[in-house]
């Protein structure tokens, strides 16, 4: 069956408050109902609109629903997974009001027709809770609460040494009457030593509540490493642009070059070009392996700004027969 998403139907955001969504319901109602639009597909929008309005306006469907992720596109391929499906969230569905009358199969999958389905059997450690009003048997499903995702920066240097930074969070979160709204926290962090571009930091039970006694879900901190002003990175390595003059190149040289864990000696061959790439093993962010420092060589001519300047140049043009252009023929 495909995948239904509830909030494009109605044209709302995933942490849009259970006003604007009835807001958006009401609007869509009027515009696609079968008695008074002139649509052509009205009757088929209709009942689209009465599905999602259905699950988003009640906070534990709401909730039951958000539990398969926000990865889902609409017109995707849905199955239901077997067994817990990875869901302990504890849900009530009332077994005797028949709600997926008319509603899609997706629909009913997850939620069921007059008996209990879908998350009852796919996704249920199903208990019975006794009688509810009018009559209504009521099951509860424990579910884990929602992984979510944050962006953390960190230095260059945080990344190669590690260490621990407090970091205050805003992330959304539900509360049970349904409204989503930011919650603030201020979280200690270690940073692991290497942690490169783009990896992802775990922090277990500190993402969204369970619901109903159901555990907490993790927190995925994405690191993004701030720009360096002399340093690059690629994975692992460490990239640095290391300038050197003329006659350091032709004539070969020792220097001192920067790297993360400190000055180490480097010994420049003679006959040095520009772009020649230089490699220090081991001297880039820690691993298993460690990554490397590359050094890129630039040649940096000095300015002709002085008469002496100027006839040093003149005579290194009279004496050096150097063209390096001479591959070009002609």
């Amino acid at each position: 069956m495909e995948y239904k998403d509830y909030y494009k139907t109605l044209g709302v955001a995933r942490n849009a408050t259970p006003e604007a969504i009835k807001q958006a319901y009401r609007k869509l109602a009027r515009k696609y109902h079968p008695d008074v639009s002139k649509e052509p597909d009205a009757e088929a929008r209709f009942k689209e609109i009465n599905e999602a309005n259905e699950v988003l306006k009640d906070p534990e469907k709401r909730a039951a629903y958000d539990a398969l992720g926000s990865q889902w596109r609409a017109g995707q391929e849905f199955r239901p997974p077997p067994g817990q499906g990875g869901f302990h969230r504890e849900f009530r569905y009332s077994t005797g009001s028949g709600d997926a009358g008319g509603f899609s199969d997706f629909f009913s999958s997850l939620f069921g027709g007059g008996g209990l389905g879908g998350f009852a059997n796919a996704f249920g450690d199903t208990r019975r809770r006794g009688v509810g009003a009018g009559g209504q048997r009521e099951e509860l499903f424990r579910q884990r609460g929602q992984d979510q995702t944050a962006r953390v920066e960190i230095s260059l240097e945080e990344a190669f040494a590690g260490g621990t930074r407090e970091l205050r969070l805003e992330t959304p979160s539900q509360d049970a009457q349904g409204q989503v709204h930011l919650q603030h926290r201020t979280l200690k962090v270690r940073i692991p030593p290497g942690v490169s571009q783009g990896r992802q930091i775990r922090l277990a039970g500190q993402g969204q509540p369970g619901f109903a006694g159901g555990p907490a879900g993790d927190l995925y901190l994405e690191v993004h490493l701030r720009p360096h002003r002399i340093y690059q990175t690629d994975g692992r390595d460490v990239l640095l642009h290391l300038p050197i003059t003329p006659w350091e190149a032709a004539l070969g040289t020792q220097l001192q070059v920067p790297t993360l864990g400190g000055p180490v000696s480097l010994k420049i061959p003679a006959g040095s070009q520009s772009g020649k790439r230089m490699r220090l093993k081991g001297r880039g962010l820690p691993g298993d392996p460690p990554g490397d420092q590359i050094l890129i060589l630039e040649i940096h001519t000095p300015p002709a700004d002085s008469d002496e300047a100027k006839a040093l140049y003149q005579r290194m043009a009279d004496h050096l027969a150097f063209n390096p252009r001479a591959k070009f023929g002609g």
